[in-house]
């Protein structure tokens, strides 16, 4: 069965994406310098291509019976997406929206950047272990 959070989450992951990238092509293009605008761009960046991933876990999910590190993978990839690409919209535009003393977002990329990196690790992991019903898939 395909997990059905993950695949929510995708999909609201990838909705706001979009949703970010036009507002940073459109509206914060005159009010950002463009080194911030290329920051705030990275995190949409990252949030589309780890709202693709969240969808592949979602219907891996289906196919795999030890779906331990599958779950962990997924839930790593939303808390990474969130702190991630969510620190990185907040510090491109922090003088826009008052959060200039806010030091402490400086830290929540890297942490984020960090489950990013252990789910992709889990997700080899599993990739390592996955066999056919009949016989193990051939490398």
């Amino acid at each position: 069965m395909i997990n059905k959070t993950f695949l929510q989450i995708a999909c609201l992951f990838a909705l706001f994406g979009v949703i970010l990238g036009a507002f940073g092509a459109h509206a914060l293009e005159s009010r950002l310098s463009p080194e911030r605008l290329a920051t705030f761009e990275t995190g949409v960046r990252y949030q589309m291509y780890h709202a693709i991933a969240l969808l592949l876990v979602a219907i891996l999910a289906a196919f795999l019976k030890e779906q331990r590190f599958i779950r962990i993978a997924g839930w790593l990839l939303v808390i990474g997406t969130l702190l991630f690409s969510g620190s990185i919209y907040l510090l491109a535009c922090r003088e826009l929206i008052g959060l200039t003393t806010w030091r402490w977002l400086g830290p929540l990329t890297p942490i984020g950047g960090t489950c990013l990196i252990i789910a992709w690790g889990l997700l080899f992991f599993t990739a390592t272990k996955i066999q056919n019903k009949n016989h193990e898939i051939k490398k």
